[in-house]
């Protein structure tokens, strides 16, 4: 049996049971890379992107820069897990294994939400793309014709859906990149556009400054902000199916949060140089309306057309990662075991259609709330993703003390700037939820949010047996020194 057999084997056994089918290792380097890149290189930044400039103005860049950083050290607190314990069910198990099983169950099935309501968020996008050809059809049949068509990409199986994955987010990243490309094309050589003397870096500054709504529109658009990262953790839940994951998963945690943040950064950086930030509205997405001003009729129309790809890509995504969340909550006697069954192809069958019917519950949404379901989607999948960063953390925290308890302090993925950094993330992820609370637009989410754990609370005592309020017991898979070599202390 080869290694990687032998890690899919682990991943799927538990105490006394016996290992299924399991999930097949099927995700290569690229797959998980770009994988990643779907789920957070989404709506997130292709319309959310609007709100939050609105709230911050140019200063908008600050905060995504400052809220990349903190996802890059999210990334690296759970790289350092994974590559220890390279397991399906990821930070779920973590917390369940290293804080208490409830935590494990908290950050499962919160990260289940996180997924639902973000891929919800997606489909409505794509049904208020879809208005710009077909104004005059309701929305939630567009919703309803793309969980209808994910549905059928996730059940395939896993090489194919990391295949499609990948030309997804592919076509996404490509326009982006033109994008960019044209826009500095526009900056410098004009094209006969009449206000191209207004436009460049100038432009970010000749509209009330940096920072023109003050400090506040500037925090407050973190809450924003936040939720276009969201997903990024979808690498965790990869581990299961990827193959070498202790080469692959660093590669990928060490490539994507740079790629997000130069992609977020620049290319809104560009839109605000060519379209003053006071004329970007919620109406349209920012990619469009920069075209769309300068006279690109063409160029805004196909740029649509990439809108509903990276959609389409990040649901992908989602749900795939939802599913695999709910195959590892299985395995820890906190979800029902028929999550855990694959099909041959290893598919966690149970886990799609549940995610589906999740989304058809979205597709109500839309027909009964067709103004309100976009913005609180957003305001909840943010309180969402925060919550499931600041386990993920605390799983890390306490990893390490129990590492130094041990003393085996040697690791192959270790966490930079520790423990300040570590400490520092937790009091920004902090800051965060605060702000969901305190901005008025986004408090009803942080109500809804707490009614959750609460619930989760409630269900944890009222359903939860046997194994699954036992810490799950995880396999060091840490090489072991060489002889003679000292061991490399990380702390």
């Amino acid at each position: 049996m080869s290694s990687a057999d032998r890690g899919s084997r682990e991943s799927t056994t538990h105490g006394n049971h016996t290992e299924n089918a399991g999930l097949r290792r099927g995700l290569t380097a690229r797959h998980i890379r770009f994988m990643a890149l779907g789920s957070a290189i989404g709506t997130g930044l292709f319309m959310g992107s609007s709100e939050s400039i609105q709230a911050a103005g140019p200063s908008v860049l600050l905060a995504y820069i400052i809220g990349g950083a903190a996802v890059f050290m999210v990334m690296r607190a759970l790289g350092e897990m994974l590559v220890r314990h390279p397991v399906s069910g990821s930070f779920g198990q973590f917390a369940s294994h290293y804080l208490h099983p409830f935590a494990g169950f908290l950050v499962g099935w919160t990260f289940v939400f996180e997924m639902i309501l973000v891929a919800v968020f997606d489909a409505t996008a794509v049904g208020v793309y879809m208005g710009f050809w077909f104004p005059g059809v309701p929305r939630w049949i567009w919703v309803l014709a793309v969980v209808l068509f994910i549905a059928a990409i996730n059940m395939i199986g896993v090489k194919v859906f990391g295949e499609l994955e990948f030309w997804f987010a592919l076509i996404k990243i490509v326009a982006i990149i033109a994008l960019i490309a044209a826009g500095v094309a526009i900056i410098i050589f004009g094209f006969g556009i009449a206000d191209h003397d207004q436009m460049g870096p100038r432009a970010l500054f000749d509209h009330g400054g940096a920072f023109p709504h003050g400090l506040w529109g500037f925090l407050s658009s973190f809450t924003i902000v936040m939720f276009a990262f969201g997903g990024i953790e979808i690498i965790g839940v990869t581990a299961g199916e990827a193959q070498n994951p202790k080469k692959v998963l660093p590669a990928a945690i060490n490539s994507v949060p740079v790629r997000i943040l130069l992609f977020y950064v620049l290319t809104l950086g560009v839109i605000m140089c060519i379209l003053p930030w006071n004329q970007i509205t919620s109406e349209i997405s920012p990619f469009v309306a920069i075209f769309d001003s300068v006279g690109f009729n063409a160029a805004a129309a196909i740029l649509q057309v990439v809108l509903i790809t990276a959609a389409l890509s990040a649901i992908n995504a989602d749900i795939f990662g939802a599913g695999r969340m709910l195959h590892g909550l299985a395995e820890q006697g906190q979800a029902p075991r028929s999550f855990a069954h694959t099909t041959r192809n290893g598919v966690p069958v149970m886990t799609v259609i549940t995610m589906i019917a999740a989304l058809l519950v979205g597709v109500l949404l839309n027909y009964l709330y067709p103004d309100q379901a976009l913005f609180l989607l957003g305001a909840l999948a943010t309180f969402a993703t925060v919550l499931v960063w600041l386990v993920i953390l605390a799983a890390h925290l306490r990893m390490k003390r129990v590492l130094v308890q041990e003393n085996r302090l040697r690791s192959e993925f270790p966490m930079p700037l520790w423990p300040v950094g570590s400490w520092a993330t937790v009091a920004f992820i902090l800051f965060v939820i605060v702000m969901v609370g305190i901005v008025p637009d986004s408090r009803p989410a942080l109500w809804v949010g707490l009614l959750w754990v609460g619930a989760l609370w409630l269900c944890y005592f009222a359903f939860v047996r046997g194994e699954g309020r036992r810490p799950y017991q995880l396999i060091d898979h840490t090489e072991p020194l060489a002889a003679g070599r000292h061991n490399e202390i990380t702390d």
